[in-house]
């Protein structure tokens, strides 16, 4: 059995954070040049977009931020998880760094916060890049989501028994063998005890099962607002067996973006990444090369 600290060797990454009315807000801030913005979704943190800032911090400013809750960011108890809040977050990490020119990487859930910040000031943002994500109200919540809604119960199994990050170690990988004891800690590392797993129970809860829940009109909005960012070049790369943000999630942005460059992995999952790096980084290239202002 490997160390739990094992993990950091492959997260090599200088702490940085940001103060938010008295919470750190955390983040990887790595190398020079026009800013590649991560934005994680849940349960993941910064950790999971390691491969792509190795991969480009030697071009661009490499930046992931950990939502509060997540990752090496604070994670108070009672705060407002909502969408609403962590686009807010985000949005002033954004002005308060003075990011311009930006490239946009998103997942899971950090495309509903990371176009959320994009709409809101899209003169900031050069390009986007997706993973497997959404931004907009969920055409479907698999039942594997919806029964940790369940009153109670719910919020126990994910934050006494870990069991909605956990199961995500095996769930959302289609390549078991990259599935290392050292990734594997590193994506649980932050999510060790109940008061730390209080994000990705909010997050859970955050999902708007009707229209009533306020997140819906949050995720409507950004929707509608989608066509304005259509002018920018955008790459979408998604794993086909996703079992959550399907490819009818890809194909419901090709619907306000039909321009936009789309590529499926056919063996590859809701972790794209952790699945296919190897395969995305020179897609990933070939694309800002291409796009190059």
């Amino acid at each position: 059995m490997l160390a739990p600290a094992d993990w950091r060797k492959l997260y090599p990454f200088v702490t940085n954070t940001l103060d938010l009315d008295g919470q750190r807000y955390h983040y990887v801030d790595e190398g020079d040049g026009k800013p590649m913005l991560f934005v994680h979704g849940n349960p993941t943190w910064s950790f999971y977009w390691r491969n792509l800032i190795t991969a480009f911090k030697g071009t661009h400013r490499t930046l992931a931020v950990d939502h509060i809750g997540c990752g090496l960011s604070d994670k108070p108890q009672n705060y407002e998880y909502t969408l609403e809040q962590h686009i807010d977050n985000l949005t002033r990490f954004i002005e308060r760094l003075d990011l311009q020119h930006i490239t946009l990487a998103v997942h899971d859930w950090g495309g509903a916060i990371g176009l959320g910040a994009a709409v809101r000031q899209p003169e900031r943002f050069e390009r986007l890049v997706l993973f497997n994500t959404g931004a907009f109200p969920p055409p479907y919540v698999p039942w594997r989501i919806a029964a940790l809604r369940f009153p109670i119960l719910g919020e126990a199994a994910m934050r006494g028994l870990n069991a909605f990050a956990r199961p995500a170690i095996s769930m959302a990988t289609e390549k078991p063998e990259r599935m290392t004891p050292e990734v594997a800690a590193g994506l649980l590392a932050p999510y060790d005890s109940w008061k730390n797993r209080v994000a990705i129970a909010r997050f859970v809860q955050d999902i708007p099962l009707t229209a009533k829940h306020p997140t819906h009109a949050t995720l409507q909005q950004i929707e509608h607002q989608l066509p304005s960012l259509a002018n920018k070049p955008i790459q979408m790369i998604w794993g086909a067996r996703d079992w959550c943000f399907t490819l009818e999630c890809m194909r419901r942005f090709q619907s306000y973006w039909p321009d936009a460059e789309s590529h499926s992995l056919e063996d590859a999952g809701h972790y794209v990444i952790e699945d296919a790096h190897e395969r995305i980084i020179p897609l990933m290239e070939s694309f800002l090369e291409r796009t190059a202002t």
